[in-house]
């Protein structure tokens, strides 16, 4: 079967970028950056970006391209022979479901959220009665499950008419019309009154106030915010690079992504650091600054029904475009390894994610007392599974394959990465890819782990499964 590709280069940025431009930019990292004390925290993160995020990005993208495969076949064609790579492909298929498991329903959560505002829902509500329209929706089974179905049957139906004619064609226009967006919400909370205080706040470094939290914790949480804004270690990414052409250095094409990511995040910033300023709202709120405080922002301001509605109609094209994404590698999974056709893909998968989302629905009301792992509700499960396990597990592995001698090699990826016009990498980056890296993302990994024995349990897995995956059976 042949290979499909991106239309145009703006075509494969604009999807890259929109798989890595999620909630992580537009929930977490607002309230990330206000519990971290603003300008520190993003000067640190971005710097995170660009000596993590990039390198990292440039290896994903890098096995995809060369191999033009998905996860599993993406290893298999690199991998020296009889070593045992490729199944990490399957665990980044498992990462993948798993993340569509509980990011449907949250996506849900910004649609109906949308079409409250839409509807008025809000409307001559005080500001005392906002938080009880979230609780009431997370009670409601039904309610939930209606919001995540139209998700899952809206990204299905994307991916179905394939690469160009949907997931292409809907991202680039959703993408355009996000950034729009933005810039409109942008300028409206940048004219409120007090609103300037707030852009102090979120972009002048105070190491004053750094210090105040512990700037050592602030520098680990911009490590791992940067880290996991890209969704980086799951094969969510590199399943792009394996429909991409040559023609462009993926140093360059890594940087234009991160820069567009980047961009969202902090215009993310822009919208609710001066609004939470103007009307007197903590900006460290947590998560659930957009489902509660920024609610009471909307509720309290002029226009705020239209306002408050283009605010999620921002967020759901923000979640949307990532689960149409990532519902694009799992289809391009089914189809290199089982040879299904890509509509067949789409039913069953369709199928099985709407029955795996429902545990997660059902966390917040029929099964509220199951807690799976760690004390935590279903979704807080699956999510931890997700951001703490398998993508820093997943890059370190994808960074190891690209730069030992046991995988792929520094040299084969350095000269994939390489090809093409524009920015290239240095071959006296070996040290850092090699040595300084890995500490990195362990680091991230260890931070992220709730107490020794999760540390040492999980590393003592990562190295047996290291070794496996590297392991050559002997030649007779």
């Amino acid at each position: 079967m042949k290979r499909e590709n991106f239309q145009s280069r703006l075509g494969f940025i604009l999807v890259s970028a929109g798989c890595a431009i999620g909630i992580g930019n537009v929930w977490k990292f607002p309230y990330v950056t206000g519990a971290n004390g603003g300008g520190v925290f993003v000067l640190f993160y971005l710097l995170s970006l660009l000596i993590m995020g990039v390198p990292v990005l440039t290896m994903e993208l890098a096995v995809g391209r060369a191999s033009r495969k998905s996860a599993v076949l993406g290893y298999s064609a690199l991998e020296p022979a009889g070593s045992k790579w490729h199944l990490h492909g399957w665990f980044c298929i498992i990462g993948c479901y798993l993340l569509m498991m509980y990011y449907t329903t949250v996506a849900g959560w910004m649609l109906g959220y949308f079409f409250k505002f839409a509807g008025g829902t809000f409307s001559g509500m005080g500001v005392d009665a906002v938080d009880g329209v979230f609780g009431s929706m997370l009670g409601s089974a039904g309610e939930m499950t209606l919001w995540m179905v139209l998700i899952v049957l809206s990204g299905i139906a994307v991916v179905s008419f394939g690469l160009q004619k949907g997931l292409e064609r809907i991202s680039k226009w959703m993408m355009l019309c996000l950034l729009a967006l933005m810039v409109v919400l942008a300028v409206h909370s940048l004219t409120l009154q007090g609103g300037m205080e707030g852009l102090k706040f979120y972009l002048l470094p105070d190491f004053d106030r750094a210090r105040e939290v512990g700037l050592g914790n602030v520098i680990t949480a911009a490590m791992n915010q940067s880290f996991f804004t890209l969704s980086l270690g799951i094969a969510a990414m590199e399943i792009f690079g394996s429909y991409m052409s040559k023609d462009h250095t993926l140093a360059g094409e890594s940087v234009r992504i991160c820069c567009l990511d980047t961009f969202v995040a902090l215009m993310s910033g822009l919208i609710i650091f001066p609004a939470c300023f103007s009307f007197n709202v903590q900006p460290d709120a947590g998560p659930s600054l957009i489902f509660m405080t920024l609610p009471k922002v909307f509720v309290s301001m002029a226009g705020g029904r239209i306002w408050g509605a283009l605010f999620f109609l921002f967020m759901t094209f923000a979640s949307f475009t990532t689960v149409i994404a990532v519902f694009e590698n799992l289809l391009a999974c089914c189809m290199d390894n089982f040879g299904w056709t890509r509509k067949k893909a789409a039913l069953a998968n369709g199928i099985f994610i709407l029955i795996a989302s429902m545990p997660c629905v059902l966390g917040y009301n029929l099964w509220s007392d199951f807690h799976p792992l760690l004390g935590k509700d279903v979704l807080d499960t699956e999510d931890f599974l997700v951001s703490n396990l398998l993508l820093p597990l997943g890059s370190l592995i994808y960074l190891l394959f690209c730069v030992t001698k046991w995988g792929w090699g520094f040299d084969k990826y350095l000269e994939e990465a390489n090809t093409g016009s524009g920015l290239k990498l240095s071959p006296k980056l070996k040290p850092y890819f090699q040595f300084v890296l890995p500490v990195m993302i362990l680091v991230i990994l260890v931070q992220g782990l709730p107490n020794i024995g999760w540390m040492v349990g999980v590393l003592v897995v990562m190295a047996a499964f290291v070794w496996l995956m590297a392991h050559r059976r002997k030649t007779i």
